[in-house]
């Protein structure tokens, strides 16, 4: 492993980093805590293997070490962020962005189809990455774009937001 090689992949691992993050410092330091990480554990990366799936391993167990120490620090629910975007049928909520949606995703689910579409990773890497059977990835690939499309789909006029229509909770279980 040499300087440009992981060089080449700095613009992936931000670009991913910002998307999982949602804040573009956040993002920031995620990147270089890889980095850090890599540096001190580059003999555990074996000599022809797929770099770029090895340090997307890394920053994804990262990431999920930060999130799990800051749980009791618990992110907004569903129900809250509904609040803070604005009552149903404010000129901000029917204007909602593809960033504010993606981080109201699980994060699981986030990470899958982060992975896959923004990345452009096969199905087989994510899984790898991910450290999760090939089935768990298109499942949670699956799921992830039918909330996509719920989330960005404007509701119709007089019809209540997703969150509060009855049986939201429900899909949200699934």
């Amino acid at each position: 492993m040499n300087q440009a090689q992981i060089a080449e992949q700095l613009p992936s691992l931000r670009r991913y980093a910002r998307a999982l993050t949602g804040n573009a410092w956040a993002a920031d330091d995620l990147v270089q805590d890889t980095l850090e990480r890599a540096c001190r554990k580059w003999l555990l990366w074996r000599r022809g293997s797929n770099l770029r799936a090895w340090l997307f391993t890394l920053m994804h167990n990262l990431y999920l070490n930060q999130r799990r120490a800051l749980a009791p620090v618990q992110a907004l629910d569903d129900e809250a962020l509904v609040l803070v975007a604005g009552a149903p049928g404010d000129a901000g909520d029917t204007a909602i962005d593809l960033d504010r949606c993606l981080q109201r995703l699980p994060a699981e689910q986030r990470a899958v189809l982060l992975l896959v579409t923004l990345e452009d990773m096969a199905y087989a890497d994510v899984a790898r990455v991910l450290d999760i059977p090939l089935g768990t990835v298109m499942s949670r690939l699956s799921r992830a774009r039918g909330r996509m499309r719920e989330l960005m789909e404007p509701a119709p006029a007089g019809t209540p937001h997703p969150q509060t229509r009855p049986g939201a909770a429900l899909r949200r279980m699934k």
